[in-house]
């Protein structure tokens, strides 16, 4: 099987507790249709995989490292898409950074939202999609 082509082959967030970053984000990534594969949540890492895609998005505790600088926008298949991640990451305890809508400044057709996560991360949901 060839490999994918893809600019990042997987990123990763430090937070500040494990456990409370995989309740917020793994009902968001579920949502997206991504998976957990790599559960390594004892040693501070949990990564996730959309099946068919190249990349991979985690997240790491690291008491040594800085929290809450990171950005991530997510790609989302339609508009619904966002509204729901959107309502659910907020729901999850996430703070509205920007609700969902048109966001002209970066393309006649770039839809998104933002939410901060519960370490300040930047959290992006963004489609083209015209529905």
């Amino acid at each position: 099987m060839a490999e994918s082509k893809a600019l990042i082959d997987h990123f990763a967030i430090y937070i500040k507790d494990i456990k409370k970053a995989r309740e917020f984000y793994e009902p968001l990534l579920t949502l997206l249709g991504a998976e957990v594969k790599h559960d390594f949540e004892e040693q501070g890492y949990v990564g996730y995989e959309r099946p068919g895609y190249a990349n991979q998005f985690g997240f790491a505790y690291d008491p040594s490292k800085p929290v809450g600088m990171s950005h991530i926008a997510f790609k989302a298949d339609n508009r619904e898409l966002v509204q729901e991640f959107y309502e659910l990451a907020v729901k999850n305890g996430g703070q509205d950074n920007g609700k969902p809508g048109i966001r002209e400044q970066y393309a006649p057709d770039y839809y998104a939202a933002f939410i901060f996560d519960p370490d300040g991360n930047n959290v992006e949901i963004a489609t083209r999609s015209q529905v």
